[in-house]
C-alpha cells in the first residue's frame, strides 16, 4: 500500500518564487499519486517562518483552492532550522514519510523518485547530495567544501555536500523528536538518529527567484553553530595550545637564565613584549571560545520553546 507523504517546505519571504514552487510540487505529487507511488491523501506542507511579505496570504490562498496544500505559520521568525523542525514535527503524526526541500527550487524535485526507490528498499532516511558545485562561485565552493571537511576533521558526522533535502520515515521522525536541543543543526542531528539510510545524488540549480536567505554572515554563523553544537575538539585544541605556549615559555625562561649566567649579550624586551601580547591574545581567544560553549549551555538549560505556531491549515 502506498505511503502517505508530506512535503515539508520552509518559507521565509518567498512571495516571488512560491507560485512556481507550488505549481511544480503539485504537478510532481499528482504524478506520483497517479502512478500509485504515494497515497492519494499526501500533502505539501508549507511552513511560514514569520515572513514579512505576502507568503502566508499566498499559502492560505493555496490551501483554500486546493487541499493538496497545507500550511503552518510560526508566531515569529525563528530561522530556517527551527521552521524546518516545526514542519517535520507537525507532519510526524500525519504521515508515513516526509521529504524536506527549500522553497527556492534549487533542489531537483525529480530527486523524489530516487528517495522513494530507496525508501522501498527499507531506508528510514535518504539524503539528497549534490553531485557537483558547478553552479556555485569559486568562493562559495571553497568555503562549503572547507566546511564539510572541517566538520569531519572535528569528529562531526555529517553527510558531505548534503543540505536539508532528505526523506525521513515516521520512525526516524519520532527518533528526532527525542532530541531536545535548542541549538539546532539538523545536518548533524539526523545522522545521530541512526536507522538504515542511503544517498541519492542530484544536480542543484540556480535559485528560481528572490534573494538568498543565507548571506555570508549567516553561513558563517550556521557553520559555527554546527561546530560548537557537535564537537568539543576546539576546546581540546585550546588546551593543547596552552600546553605548547607553556612549554615554549619555559624554554625561553631557561635560555634567558643561561644567557644571564654566561654573560651573553641579551636584549629581551622585544621578544618579551611580543610573547606577552601573544599570550594575552590567546587568553582572550580562549575566553571567547569557552564563552561560546557556556552560552550554548545557558540557552539549553532555559528550555525555551524552539518555535510557537500561530496557525495550522490542514484538511
Amino acid at each position: 500500500m502506498p505511503e502517505r507523504l508530506y512535503m515539508v517546505i520552509p518559507c521565509y519571504n518567498e512571495q516571488e518564487v512560491l507560485p512556481e514552487t507550488a505549481k511544480r510540487l503539485k504537478a510532481k505529487l499528482e504524478e506520483l499519486i497517479r502512478r500509485e507511488r504515494i497515497a492519494p491523501d499526501s500533502r505539501i506542507l508549507l511552513v511560514d517562518d514569520g515572513s514579512r511579505d505576502k507568503t502566508w496570504a499566498m499559502i492560505s490562498a493555496l490551501h483554500r483552492k486546493d487541499k493538496l496544500f497545507s500550511g503552518v505559520k510560526l508566531s515569529r521568525n525563528r530561522g530556517h532550522q527551527n521552521a524546518l523542525l516545526c514542519g517535520l514535527m507537525t507532519a510526524k503524526d500525519l504521515c508515513d514519510i516526509t521529504i524536506s526541500m527549500d522553497a527556492d527550487l534549487q533542489d531537483d524535485i525529480d530527486v523524489i523518485d530516487g528517495f522513494l526507490e530507496e525508501r522501498a528498499k527499507g531506508c528510514d532516511v535518504v539524503y539528497g547530495v549534490r553531485s557537483d558545485r558547478e553552479s556555485d562561485s569559486a568562493f562559495k565552493r571553497a568555503t562549503a567544501q572547507g566546511f564539510y571537511k572541517g566538520m569531519k576533521a572535528l569528529g562531526v558526522d555529517v553527510v558531505y555536500n548534503h543540505a536539508d533535502c532528505r526523506l525521513m520515515s515516521r520512525r526516524a521522525l519520532e527518533g528526532l523528536a527525542r532530541f531536545p536541543e535548542t541549538n539546532l543543526f539538523l545536518r548533524g542531528m539526523v545522522p545521530l538518529v541512526g536507522y538504515p539510510s542511503a544517498i541519492v545524488t542530484y544536480k542543484r540549480a540556480e535559485r528560481f527567484a528572490g534573494e538568498s536567505k543565507y548571506p555570508l554572515k549567516k553561513m558563517l554563523a550556521f557553520a559555527w553553530d554546527g561546530v560548537t553544537s557537535f564537537s568539543v575538539k576546539p576546546l581540546q585544541l585550546l588546551g593543547g595550545t596552552g600546553l605548547t605556549i607553556a612549554a615554549l615559555s619555559l624554554l625561553f625562561s631557561l635560555y634567558s637564565l643561561l644567557a644571564y649566567l654566561l654573560g651573553w649579550p641579551f636584549r629581551g624586551w622585544g621578544p618579551l613584549m611580543g610573547s606577552l601580547w601573544f599570550l594575552a591574545g590567546v587568553i582572550l581567544a580562549a575566553l571567547g571560545l569557552v564563552g561560546a560553549y557556556v552560552g550554548k549551555i545557558y540557552a539549553e538549560v532555559k528550555q525555551r520553546p524552539r518555535f510557537l505556531t500561530e496557525a495550522l491549515l490542514d484538511e
